[in-house]
């Protein structure tokens, strides 16, 4: 009997992190301060709009090629040096709109801000977009978004939670290799991180600093937007494998402190 008991522990010791219970439905009240968000957005944008000059702004639209993202460039720069502000407020209300409610197209905004900006104020607007768009996801997700990460990743749900709880010790670095790396895209990252614990602090300090070597990239190909000729262009085999490095080098204190311990 103490055996069948002994056996019966271990088993329960060894089994892997399991994630909690998806609660399947949302609150009505739940649902209005979603709501409420997609409003607040939605008025900044309308303040934005009445604060231009009278003008056809036809051309603004959510570029899905860099077809698109090259006439929103040439139009834009008309308005960028007289209506500084406004180009900014814009800009910042759809970046962190797209990033909070997991639109695809946020890297042809990080592009049409180093087509307008430069590079070292265009990264510093993408890198502070981009972080706030994430934070404004995760606390959004942590509201509402249990039933949706459940139905869309539930096996990659499952593998982020038991890589977090085997790396509460150094979950910074752990981070911030998830950021620098391909390993898990950062819509998932920024939906899942709420669900499986990850403090707030830690997710933010992994986005502002992960993302500064992709914005750097990015940004800087905006600068010269009429020679690409695809995404691709962005990311070659250099540039990728200089992002891997980085984030290898971001999780060895973590390993090497696991090796002392051992």
């Amino acid at each position: 009997m103490e055996r069948e008991g002994e056996t019966t522990i271990a088993a329960v010791q060894t089994a892997p992190a399991k994630p909690a219970t998806p609660r399947c439905s949302v609150s009505f009240w739940e649902v209005t301060a979603a709501s409420g968000v997609v409003l607040g957005f939605l008025l900044g944008l309308v303040c934005v709009y009445l604060t231009m000059p009278q003008s056809d702004y036809s051309f603004l639209k959510l570029p899905r090629n860099l077809e698109d993202l090259q006439i929103l460039r040439d139009n834009l720069e008309i308005y960028t040096s007289d209506y500084t502000v406004q180009v900014l407020v814009g800009y910042t209300l759809v970046y962190v709109f797209m990033q909070t409610f997991m639109i695809p197209g946020t890297v042809f905004m990080s592009l049409l801000a180093g087509a307008l900006f430069g590079v070292f104020k265009g990264m510093a607007l993408v890198v502070s977009t981009a972080t706030a768009g994430a934070s404004s996801c995760y606390f959004l997700s942590k509201l509402i978004g249990r039933p949706l990460i459940f139905s869309l990743w539930p096996e990659k749900l499952v593998f982020f939670q038991d890589q977090v709880a085997k790396r509460k010790d150094g979950l910074l670095n752990y981070m911030l290799f998830l950021r620098l790396t391909p390993t898990l895209p950062n819509t998932f990252i920024n939906v899942a991180s709420p669900i499986v614990d990850v403090p707030y602090h830690i997710f933010f300090l992994a986005t502002f600093i992960g993302l500064i070597p992709a914005a750097f990239v990015t940004v800087r190909a905006g600068i010269a937007l009429g020679e690409l000729q695809s995404l691709g262009d962005l990311y070659d085999f250099s540039s990728m494998a200089t992002l891997f490095l980085i984030g290898v080098l971001s999780v060895t204190p973590t390993l090497i402190s696991k090796k002392k311990k051992e």
